[in-house]
């Protein structure tokens, strides 16, 4: 059996191993393949039955094409860049890789935040450039410094990420909040349910973790930053065109926002004329949330794992 990775740089750049695969079939692996070459990706593909893909399209031509293709295995979460309904429509089931990233991706949002309170980057920059050394007092600190505890944490999306964000801010002393696609009841979910409108106007800080749907692109933009508190602070770790980037811009330039931390952009990489690069007080990474060794091998075991169901006639996590 011919298994076929088209992008298989990000997941391991040779940190980690293709074993896995490897003792399942006769695996070919390449770092990138051109998304947007479509010959490209139908050479590469060959005869393989088994594809596997991170941002490398799978659409209704290449499945058209490459008849013999019997599995699509996502190496994410995300599984847009398959069409699962022509999959479906051809017996062939799509698999992705719910959950490695829990930890990863929680941790990632309360660092982004630490930074804007604390400024460990900026500090540590300054004593290296020699800044403490010659100052005259026994410490020095650029802008205010910020303590969490005791300030409202308002979380959009409360999946798994979500909770266990909201964990780690409660262990900082903060009040956490919640919103989603649909009320919970009391109890049923560590913190409360709060219609979106109300809890930008409550939360100090605002973390999103929900997935992009047509109805939450874009869910910050001008208007709902004008139901935010003046002073507040933003983070997305989830998906980059959740915000509008000019107008988080234009309100952290006013001042409308303290600050923001942002992991993903709405295009990636980041073009070089994203207003986010110029705004004030925005601290950016280049999409690493998900990336630490061990969600990157539980990343990969995963999606071993749904490989051999399949095989097994029992495939796990099918999305079409």
């Amino acid at each position: 059996m011919k298994i076929v990775i088209l992008d298989g740089y990000c997941l391991n750049p040779g940190d980690l191993n293709w074993s896995g695969f490897e003792s399942l079939g006769e695996v070919t692996v390449y770092d990138r393949t051109p998304v947007d070459d479509v010959e490209e990706i139908l050479r590469r593909i060959g005869d393989s039955e088994i594809v596997l893909t991170n941002k490398t399209p799978i659409t209704r031509t290449i499945l058209d094409q490459r008849p013999g293709i019997r599995y699509v295995g996502l190496l994410s979460t995300g599984y847009n860049v398959v069409d699962t309904a022509a999959a479906r429509e051809k017996g062939i089931p799509v698999c992705n890789v719910p959950g490695y990233g829990t930890a990863a991706v929680a941790q990632m949002a309360i660092a982004l935040l630490l930074e804007i309170c604390c400024k460990v980057g900026h500090h540590d920059r300054a004593v290296h450039e020699g800044r403490w050394s010659s100052c005259i007092d026994y410490c020095f600190w650029d802008g205010t410094l910020m303590e969490l505890a005791g300030k409202t944490l308002g979380i959009i999306g409360y999946g798994s990420i979500g909770q266990a964000t909201g964990e780690i801010a409660k262990a900082l002393g903060m009040t956490v909040i919640a919103t989603g696609s649909r009320p919970w009841g009391e109890g049923q979910r560590p913190a409360p349910y709060i219609p979106l409108e109300e809890l930008l106007g409550r939360s100090d800080v605002v973390s999103l973790h929900c997935p992009l749907f047509p109805a939450t692109k874009g869910i910050i933009n001008r208007e709902n930053i004008g139901k935010m508190k003046d002073g507040a602070i933003l983070i997305n770790t989830s998906r980059g065109p959740l915000i509008v980037e000019q107008d988080v811009a234009d309100a952290l330039n006013s001042g409308k926002l303290y600050a923001a931390g942002v992991d993903v952009a709405e295009a990636e990489p980041i073009p070089a004329d994203s207003p986010l690069l110029t705004a004030k007080n925005c601290v950016i990474t280049p999409h690493i949330a998900w990336a630490p060794l061990e969600a990157r091998q539980r990343l990969m075991d995963i999606a071993v794992g749904n490989l051999r169901g399949f095989l097994a006639g029992a495939p796990e996590n099918v999305v079409n």
